[in-house]
């Protein structure tokens, strides 16, 4: 992979610093053998803080992850006065070579690369201390490779036998690694969150690192993802009765997202990516693309809006304005683009969704009235007016894919409902949404909604071999 072995070239020991991109020329971190760039517990930290940092990106949670999770999908568009961005992404016209589709990739593996160089460090001492550091960065390789292959590959429900993205899990800056089967790669984060479980205690760092409860938690969505409703159901479960997490209640819902720091009180954040007037990603930001302080361009569809009744704490981060004299729907989820004092994290990981894997897991394996249960759970608390679901069966499911919409909303999560169960996109019909050029439906089987292999990739490297319609 260019990017990811260009990089490696570059650095093969940079790790001991960590947290923006200057790292890719900063010495002396720059010039350190691998081998000798981790050498104590201390020097694991700053590598493992490293990790982190990496996630920050403009390009994965920083903002393109969790908007094309929702711009590919039914809950936002692109305002007709835009900057420019994320259009191909909308109206799905991506090339192979979009610059997000590549910065994607790349930042992905340098990630991944930081994590491996954890995972491969040889200290002394193999204390718990260095099992804990090398089990966050077992789970965040994990989580990049889940990004990676739901991007690149087909669903697993659909073709676990079709090709996923690249396995590397050691340096080698002469590898030009094909593309693992997606089976291939689900294993390897099977391995890898199983693993980290078994490493990380059930510590008390702030929900800016990746705890037990954390790695479960991506274990339920992987599942999910595979389609294995047993296993989603039991990690989910030991999350709901042994993490002590609990949800915001609605009247402070508001509050809870405008919040800026970490926490450690265990209430809805599990995980989540942290950012600081050092290391943030300013007009870049997430934040950034919806508010109308900054670029202002994703607004929310008034199709999500008409599902939250007033009585819903959910309706109150979205905000009726006007935009290039439009009426719109002004997502207002991440309100501090210019509060001073503080910065939009990046929210990962939610005991919400925790809860909504879990219903769908109960629903799923037979258990239709504890699936009720545990979506009123979510639906309530949001709603304090709501009386609840009651269907089942087939209208339950529906149920639960429309809670998931309206709670994980602006978060990244809508399309990859649609293509996890392999079912049609369809938008609803409003030209200031969606105009002429932007297609209404997306069948499932569409290769658009596939990411193209980038052309800088195979360029670089003859054995990867690009997707169907690219």
């Amino acid at each position: 992979m260019k990017k990811y072995f260009i990089i490696a070239a570059a650095l093969s020991g940079f790790l001991l610093n960590s947290c923006s991109k200057k790292f890719l020329t900063e010495n002396p971190f720059s010039s350190v053998a691998a081998s000798d760039a981790i050498r104590s517990v201390n020097d694991m930290t700053a590598a493992l803080n490293g990790v982190y940092a990496g996630m920050r990106s403009a390009n994965l949670y920083g903002r393109t992850l969790p908007i094309i999770g929702d711009l590919m999908a039914d809950n936002i568009y692109i305002s007709a006065a835009n900057s420019g961005r994320y259009l191909s992404q909308w109206q799905y016209s991506v090339t192979v070579s979009d610059g997000f589709v590549d910065g994607t990739w790349g930042d992905a593996y340098t990630v991944i690369l930081r994590a491996n160089n954890v995972i491969n460090a040889v200290l002394d001492s193999n204390t718990a201390a260095v099992g804990e550091l090398k089990g966050e960065a077992m789970a965040v390789r994990a989580l990049m490779y889940f990004e990676l292959v739901r991007q690149f590959g087909v669903p697993y429900t659909v073709d676990s036998t079709a090709l996923g993205v690249p396995i590397v899990l050691t340096y080698n800056p002469n590898a030009k690694p094909a593309r693992a089967k997606v089976s291939e790669v689900y294993a390897q984060i099977l391995t890898d969150l199983q693993g980290a479980v078994n490493l990380i205690d059930e510590n008390d760092k702030s929900t800016a690192y990746i705890n037990k409860y954390g790695a479960e938690a991506l274990l339920a969505r992987v599942y999910q993802f595979m389609g294995n409703w047993q296993q989603a159901q039991a990690y989910a479960e030991d999350i709901v009765n042994n993490g002590g997490y609990t949800l915001t209640t609605s009247d402070q819902l508001q509050s809870y997202w405008a919040a800026t720091d970490p926490r450690t009180d265990r209430v809805e954040t599990i995980f989540e990516i942290e950012y600081d007037k050092v290391d943030y990603l300013f007009t870049d930001a997430l934040d950034a693309f919806y508010s109308q302080d900054g670029y202002g361009d994703a607004l929310c569809t008034q199709g999500l809006y008409n599902l939250y009744t007033p009585t819903d704490a959910r309706q109150s981060l979205i905000i009726p304005g006007t935009r290039a004299s439009d009426s719109v729907l002004i997502v207002n989820k991440y309100p501090n683009t210019s509060n001073p004092n503080g910065t939009d994290n990046s929210k990962v990981i939610r005991y919400a969704e925790v809860l909504l894997i879990l219903a769908e897991a109960y629903h799923n394996n037979g258990n239709d009235p504890q699936a009720l249960a545990t979506l009123n759970l979510v639906a309530q608390q949001r709603d304090p007016a709501f009386t609840g679901y009651n269907n089942i069966g087939d209208s339950l499911e529906l149920d639960i894919l429309n809670e998931r919409r309206k709670e994980l909303a602006f978060e990244g999560f809508r399309f990859w409902d649609f293509i996890r169960l392999n079912l049609d996109i369809t938008r609803e019909a409003n030209a200031q949404e969606y105009p002429g050029q932007t297609p209404l439906l997306i069948p499932a089987g569409d290769t658009r909604r596939q990411m193209p292999m980038p052309q800088t990739e195979t360029d670089a490297n003859p054995n990867i071999v690009q997707n169907p319609g690219y």
